[in-house]
């Protein structure tokens, strides 16, 4: 049986060398995002929102991120399956 990823982590390369990661917990989740926000004005020059998963000691932020489809030059979509690396060494690094 294959394994199923435990989260996805969609890379947004945006135009003038700009990246921004952002994560969904499935990728039926980042599908519904691309297809009725993302896709239906690919070529707008008006902002659309771009979800942004919370960190729990963060939870009463207003954080959010809004992009301009037009400007999304390519995307990466990652699988991340947690048993193969420890993402909090990545994400969070002691310091």
């Amino acid at each position: 049986m294959p394994r199923m990823p435990d989260e996805y982590v969609v890379h947004l390369m945006i135009e003038g060398g700009h990246r921004e990661e952002i994560k969904f917990p499935t990728i039926q989740e980042f599908l519904v995002w691309y297809n009725k926000v993302l896709l239906p004005k690919f070529d707008s020059n008006e902002f659309v929102n771009v979800p942004i998963k919370q960190r729990a000691e963060d939870s009463n932020s207003k954080e959010y991120m809004v992009v301009r489809p037009n400007a999304i030059k390519g995307i990466r979509v990652e699988p991340i399956f947690k048993s193969s690396i420890d993402r909090r060494m990545v994400d969070e690094p002691d310091i």
